[in-house]
């Protein structure tokens, strides 16, 4: 049995989701971050639990082929890449491994298997940037914060982010300095700037910096415009955000405009939006392009369709096909991006799109009960997916086609399986790499109506003869105990699973209820496992 502190040789058989080597000693398995398959490592026990540990390296003895010299100083404490050490034409077979063994595990969907698209720019492909900032010995410095914590790592020259970020960051700082502000202390809740927030256009090049106050305003606010406009005359646009509350949550819901407008433009797949700090925008343009023009083919459009694009953000995506179809119907439940995603479409143009404010799965019932039905529905969800309810209002819609646009393949999985369930049968497959050097990758697939198999036949039963678990919101049972099994190596029962999602305030479902017995025996989740599921239930977005 291993112990903290335990010393051992380790092989890299695997990597999971997270980027996280695996390799197994005496049938434990044993996680190991920065390390590659192939491997052959001498590794520290940090942490140990039942069935697995995790560990550090202490001395790589025998480098795989697919590893390289890390070209980041600070890669090994910062929490945002988790690649860098590994070639990028493994880093996307690895990632496009995930994507397929993920709807194979979770899904139980097979298609057929086709080369990760990778990214045209490795580096310096992130459009927007946010840093915190943190004061140290030498001053106020902005950076990024380590893995699995808020310690800011001071650091100014991340690869991903245009060079001009670093140096408007450098200006930040030393105006900071200058004149005395203080930054603000998340432990104590003082202090006044808490993040330096960059946005660029990759086309126009225009650039928009926001600065989030603990507070309403900037002192010697003229002296900052002044300055900083004069070194960067490319800087278009500059804000204030109020954010005033103890939260993780970077942007505050009033910005205030200091200079310029209240917004910078950029051109994507020829349509130019118009981007405000609160409108999603993806971060890699080029691979944008490439993304967007893969759910176009997979969407199949016609001049009669109506699209319905939810989660629209700025109608990016409905806007880049708005030339294709009859009718754009966009949703997004971020008012200040339907504002954009309007003014958009009226700055190009373009009379056949519209874009409603709210809930998507409320919005598509409404759109629903007025009879509108979208020929093609295209979803672009956050990481925790889509609810069971929108799944269901989509169905019954009845479109020809649903093109699922996903940044976590396991949710995409878990939605997959239950659209198919729907009548909506997964065609088509296509991994495309946006997020290079990190563990992210985006997913497209195309689902259309199957064939009615004939041998099927009605049966009439009743709720109480149904698990209704399957259809809570999140992952099914099936699908928290395969993330379980395949994240730390746990067998954990649909009982054990019930009494965390209680514990956690979800619903569950009747047949895992407590028994009516008084004297009933129940066994009771053991930590390790109720560790290990309350982390299904996060990455799942149940939690």
């Amino acid at each position: 049995m291993l112990s903290k502190n335990d010393i051992i040789t380790l092989e890299i058989v695997d990597l999971t989701a997270e980027a996280m080597g695996v390799g197994r000693h005496e049938g434990m398995a044993v996680f190991v971050p920065m390390s590659a398959v192939g491997d052959k490592l001498s590794v520290r026990i940090v942490k140990v639990q039942k069935n697995l540990c995790y560990g550090i390296i202490e001395e790589i003895l025998t480098p795989s082929p697919m590893r390289i010299e890390p070209d980041c100083p600070v890669y090994k404490k910062c929490g945002g890449c988790s690649l860098r050490h590994i070639r990028y034409d493994e880093e996307c077979r690895l990632k496009n491994r995930i994507v397929y063994e993920n709807m194979r595990r979770i899904g139980g969907i097979e298609l057929e298997e086709h080369p990760l698209l990778p990214s045209p720019a490795v580096d310096g492909y992130r459009n927007k940037a946010q840093y915190p900032l943190t004061q140290t010995e030498t001053g106020v410095r902005g950076g990024f914060f380590a893995s699995r914590s808020h310690r800011v790592i001071p650091y100014e020259d991340c690869a991903l982010q245009p060079p001009v970020f670093g140096e408007i960051l450098r200006f930040v700082e030393q105006f900071l300095d200058q004149y005395h502000i203080p930054v603000y202390d998340e432990e104590t809740g003082t202090g006044l700037v808490r993040h330096v927030y960059l946005r660029q256009g990759a086309v126009s090049g225009e650039l928009m910096l926001c600065l989030v106050l603990n507070g309403s305003e900037l002192p010697h606010c003229s002296q900052f415009v002044n300055r900083i406009t004069e070194q960067f005359p490319e800087l278009a646009s500059i804000m204030l955000n109020i954010n005033q509350e103890r939260t993780n949550v970077i942007l505050g819901k009033k910005s205030r405009l200091i200079y310029g407008k209240d917004h910078i433009t950029d051109t994507l797949c020829g349509v130019r939006f118009d981007i405000s700090p609160m409108a999603f925008y993806q971060i890699n343009h080029d691979g944008a392009e490439q993304l967007y023009r893969i759910a176009g083919e997979f969407a199949q459009l016609t001049p009669d369709d109506v699209l319905l694009d939810l989660y629209c953000g700025a109608g990016t995506i409905g806007l880049s096909l708005a030339h294709q179809v009859k009718e754009v119907i966009g949703v997004e439940i971020v008012r200040e991006a339907v504002e954009n995603a309007t003014q958009n479409a009226r700055k190009n143009g373009i009379e056949n799109a519209r874009f409603l404010c709210g809930d998507a799965a409320q919005a598509a019932q409404t759109l629903a009960k007025e009879g509108i039905r979208p020929n093609v529905v295209i979803i672009d969800p956050p990481r925790k997916g889509c609810s069971p309810d929108l799944l269901h209002t989509i169905a019954e819609m009845d479109p020809d086609r649903l093109v699922y646009v996903s940044c976590n393949s396991a949710t995409l999985a878990r939605d997959a399986a239950i659209l198919k369930e729907l009548g909506y049968i997964p065609r088509r497959l296509q991994a495309v790499d946006m997020f290079p050097r990190t563990a992210h990758v985006e997913t497209v697939v195309l689902l259309s109506k199957g064939e009615i198999d004939s041998k099927k036949v009605r049966v009439e039963f009743s709720l109480e003869d149904m698990d209704m678990s399957g259809f809570q919101k999140g992952a099914t049972y099936e699908q928290i105990k395969a993330y379980v099994l395949e994240h730390t190596g746990l067998k954990v029962s649909s009982l054990y699973i019930s009494q965390i999602k209680r514990k956690c305030g979800l619903d569950v479902g009747q047949n895992y209820n407590l028994s009516k017995k008084e004297d009933a025996k129940v066994p009771q989740c053991p930590p390790e496992k109720e560790a290990a599921i309350t982390e299904a239930l996060k990455f799942f977005g149940m939690i």
